[in-house]
């Protein structure tokens, strides 16, 4: 998986890239070597996962769940070092949520408990993260702040690889497209070449025109308008 996010429309094959369920066909591979051949914790240091965001039971506070994300450095019977809590700080100040860590996990925003999802993964200090929807359920505010944070990462050598069913998101974060229709794929390449009126008429049936907006400062992105069915 290279650095930079890609951006893929599937269900969930994720817990075959996770190692979780056997791949039906050909291989997971990481740092060339089969995801069966390794260890879980192994698995785990190098790739990471951002679950949907979604309401705990119980009352960790922020500072904790990110910590959690410390689990894969950890023996059986260890508790957190102050390696992994300097680890877990840093990872809350790169998502500039440092002033959340005594803050109730189940009392912030929706978007407030996405980026502590990953400010965890990152605290795993894995090379990869994979995201589920990261921004599903989020207000519009919420998931471009999500998003900056994504296309952050990335950029910061990070491989991401994340699911979405909006387009859009696409041509915000994503330097690969992915897309995936009657469990196939029916896509792939850059955004631009990727995402057009005729893939998206063929994958949700609608016709949508993809057209270039002005960004203000020199720059313009391509968003996606329901065609005249409407």
């Amino acid at each position: 998986m290279p650095a930079g996010s890609q951006w893929q429309r599937q269900d969930h094959p994720f817990k075959t890239l996770l190692g979780l369920l056997p791949a039906q066909g050909g291989a997971v591979r990481v740092d060339e070597m089969d995801l069966r051949a390794r260890a879980r914790n192994e698995i785990a240091r190098r790739v990471s996962y951002v679950p949907q965001a979604h309401a705990a039971f119980f009352p960790f506070t922020v500072e904790e769940v990110v910590l959690m994300g410390r689990t894969a450095h950890l023996g059986l019977f260890s508790s957190p070092s102050r390696r992994d809590r300097e680890a877990a700080r840093g990872a809350m100040a790169r998502m500039q949520i440092e002033h959340l860590a005594a803050s109730v996990y189940t009392r912030i925003s929706g978007g407030e408990r996405q980026l502590t999802l990953i400010a965890r993964a990152l605290a795993q200090e894995a090379r990869v993260a994979v995201m589920d929807e990261p921004t599903a359920n989020l207000d519009f505010g919420n998931q471009v702040r999500v998003l900056q944070h994504i296309q952050a990462l990335a950029r910061s050598g990070i491989g991401v690889l994340l699911s979405t069913h909006d387009p859009d998101h696409a041509f915000i974060c994503a330097d690969r497209v992915a897309m995936l229709h009657d469990g196939r794929l029916a896509r792939l390449g850059e955004p631009g070449a990727t995402i057009t009126p005729e893939s998206l008429r063929e994958i949700y049936g609608v016709e949508v025109a993809v057209v270039r907006v002005p960004l203000g400062n020199g720059k313009e992105r391509r968003v996606c308008i329901p065609g005249n069915t409407l």
